[in-house]
């Protein structure tokens, strides 16, 4: 299985903040938040490479943090240059999934996740329900605060976790269950994505495309225990700053 980390946005939302550096390279407390994620990525069984795919303005960035980790023993990272420069010309995270996928003629399944998402539910028992259910994988997780759900893109999941439908920010959520940049695909089902591009969708966020997918394949939600911060915002990420610092 390989990994990939999507890291080429542009994070305008948090200028000045990531006008020079890119948001997962920004840090939390002791560490960056791209090494949190890593992190979790290195208790994942069968995992034979991650790949952090970012643009060419922050590549060098990426590139240097890279080869300055200790990995002796571990997975190893591979930084990947997505040539894209700026808001106008970015490929989006779909895009850039479609772009590491045939770079690197990729037959494994993968795990793919947002490198400014970070996120305490259980990676490696998401990896087991995938691998029980032989299916494209979302995580689920219960958010029941009404206001904060709206903004966040909703689930509705039958009694044997099976997906039976999803919305983007809905305006009346018809379930508590949100669903984050986390997935799992198998190896036979990377093929549905320059499918869903050539149909003309968007190449955007991630979570486009499974919210395509489920309507042609089953698709199933991992109900994970636990939170996920999506640092989006200055304000969010000083709060999560200021958390992870206590926490030191």
């Amino acid at each position: 299985m390989i990994a990939i980390i999507l890291a080429a946005g542009y994070a305008t939302r948090l200028y000045p903040l990531t006008l020079n550096t890119p948001k997962p390279l920004l840090p939390l407390g002791e560490q960056l938040i791209i090494d949190i994620i890593v992190e979790k990525l290195d208790h994942l069984p069968d995992l034979n490479s991650i790949v952090v795919i970012s643009n060419d303005r922050f590549f060098e960035q990426f590139y240097r943090w890279a080869e300055a980790l200790d990995r002796t023993n571990k997975t190893p990272i591979l930084v990947m240059n997505d040539g894209t420069t700026n808001e106008s010309n970015k490929r989006g995270a779909i895009g850039d999934i479609e772009f590491v996928i045939k770079e690197l003629d990729i037959k494994e399944d993968v795990c793919i996740l947002a490198g400014d998402n970070i996120f305490t539910y259980d990676l490696c028992k998401m990896y087991e329900f995938f691998k029980k259910k032989d299916a494209p994988t979302l995580v689920a997780i219960d958010v029941p605060d009404k206001e904060e759900i709206k903004q966040l893109a909703v689930a509705t999941i039958g009694s044997d976790d099976k997906v039976i439908a999803m919305e983007e920010k809905p305006s009346n959520p018809k379930s508590t269950w949100a669903i984050y940049a986390t997935y799992f695909y198998r190896k036979e089902d990377l093929h549905y994505i320059e499918d869903y591009l050539l149909e003309g969708n968007s190449p955007d966020a991630p979570g486009y495309f499974p919210s395509w997918l489920y309507r042609v394949i089953p698709v199933y939600a991992y109900r994970g225990v636990g939170t996920c911060i999506d640092i989006g915002t200055i304000e969010n990420y000083r709060k999560t700053f200021d958390q992870y610092s206590n926490q030191q």
